[in-house]
């Protein structure tokens, strides 16, 4: 490909690149650094696992073991599917701000093989989880409603849900919508190997025919992700409390995706750029964009949030309002603070800053920040759904609440490990593309 570095003169230092366009680094294999962070996770992933170990022995351990790994394995899932949606996007509608993140997001959608095993827990012991998995025909509803394990709310709602919340449905519904995100997967890599490998690499013929070819694949694929994402977290999120109903729950899902993988991504990139390839290939301009698209889906985090309360809580249905209730009572009201300071008002108030923005160092704090605090919002998602938890969080006399610290950092470490796995296995800039040109130019001061 006829790129920068075929224009004139020797290879320029960082501290004068805004004279003249850098040149492309003669290697682009992701750094050796890579295996040293990969086999930090596999030790976190082996130690927070053996401590998860003790909450089999403790009273309530075992159910929380289990509502642990759920937030462990949602919180990877997130990772796939928001990684394949900004891929899908970036195809579609281009920018050099997506070829700096393209191979991160590619390494992130291909651990979908480790998704779909980790899926197979939950699936095998739904009904330690659904009441709809545990009841799952009228007769079964009826019965646990007679003897108090049901309300009347519950089983009636159940019963006219089982079209879609039953044991079979699951698996199938789980099928279909990791099948997909699968071939989407698949193909969209396999493509992106081709195009470098492209005899006519850096022609305008051949970035024609893989912009027309990607587009078209991404552009109804992005439909079709955002219904059966929604589908997805429906059936394996929202439906831990049966009776809670909002319209505007998998557009939730969605802009916390995009919030979860900005955030890895832009660490990833700013970590990596103190080797090369990165070092040349991520200027701050890059960097800056990155974090005014990450403060973009702060925002919109906030607004969806903070609209479905409003009405919810204004509407003051009995059938709605209790899933709030569950949440700010009983000592929930002090998750519920610190999943707004943390989740929102924080790196809100960060994000503004434009030193913030470009400062290398004080990006890599505010993404791990930003990737804590969705802990803290899945946490807050998930455990008031059980009869134990709402609206009566403590701690004393129910060590096992303490899963949710050590199985989800577990699990996530254990999915870094193939993250970075992936991450290594491929060259870390897409050099047929005509925004790789794009990053080589000169930076001017502004």
């Amino acid at each position: 490909m006829e790129m920068a570095n075929e224009h004139h003169g020797a290879d320029l230092t960082l501290g004068h690149a805004h004279h003249g366009p850098r040149t492309l680094p003669a290697v682009l294999a992701a750094p050796d650094v890579v295996l040293t962070w990969r086999t930090r996770a596999a030790i976190v992933a082996v130690a927070f696992g053996l401590i998860s170990l003790v909450f089999l022995f403790v009273p309530g351990g075992r159910e929380h073991l289990l509502r642990a790994y759920l937030m462990g394995f949602m919180t990877c899932f997130n990772f796939v599917g928001g990684a394949l949606a900004f891929l899908m996007v970036q195809y579609v509608s281009g920018g050099k701000w997506g070829q700096i993140l393209r191979r991160p997001l590619e390494a992130m959608t291909r651990t979908i093989w480790v998704i779909i095993v980790m899926l197979l827990p939950v699936l095998l012991l739904m009904k330690h989880l659904y009441q709809w998995a545990k009841y799952p025909n009228a007769s079964a509803t009826l019965w646990a409603y007679k003897n108090g394990f049901m309300t009347q709310e519950q089983q009636l709602t159940a019963n006219s849900k089982q079209a879609m919340l039953n044991p079979t449905g699951a698996v199938v519904q789980a099928v279909i919508v990791l099948g997909f995100m699968a071939l989407v997967i698949t193909i969209l890599n396999h493509w992106s190997v081709q195009r470098d490998q492209d005899p006519t690499a850096g022609t305008l013929a051949s970035f024609d025919k893989w912009r027309t070819r990607f587009e078209n694949l991404s552009g109804p694929s992005i439909l079709l992700y955002v219904i059966l994402m929604t589908d997805f977290v429906i059936l394996f999120v929202k439906s831990l409390d049966v009776t809670w109903y909002s319209s505007v729950y998998g557009l939730q899902f969605l802009v916390a995706q995009g919030y979860g993988v900005l955030a890895l991504g832009i660490l990833t990139l700013v970590l990596l750029s103190r080797y090369e390839p990165m070092k040349t290939m991520l200027r701050i301009t890059e960097q800056h964009d990155l974090g005014k698209l990450a403060f973009a889906f702060t925002m919109l985090n906030i607004y969806l949030t903070f609209a479905e309360f409003l009405i919810i809580w204004s509407g003051n249905v009995p059938d709605e309002i209790p899933w709030y209730l569950h949440r700010i009572h009983g000592g929930w009201w002090v998750i519920c603070s610190l999943d707004v300071i943390c989740h929102w008002i924080i790196p809100f108030c960060l994000l503004l800053s434009r030193d913030i923005k470009r400062s290398k160092h004080k990006m890599i704090w505010l993404c791990s920040f930003m990737l804590v605090a969705r802990l803290i919002d899945m946490f807050w998602l998930i455990e008031p759904n059980f009869k134990d938890a709402a609206s009566n969080l403590h701690i004393a006399g129910n060590v096992g609440i303490l899963a949710y610290v050590t199985v989800p950092i577990s699990v996530v470490a254990v999915w870094m490990w193939f993250y970075l796995t992936e991450l290594k296995k491929r060259p870390l800039i897409n050099v047929n593309d005509p925004h790789t040109e794009e990053l080589l130019e000169p930076e001017h001061a502004h």
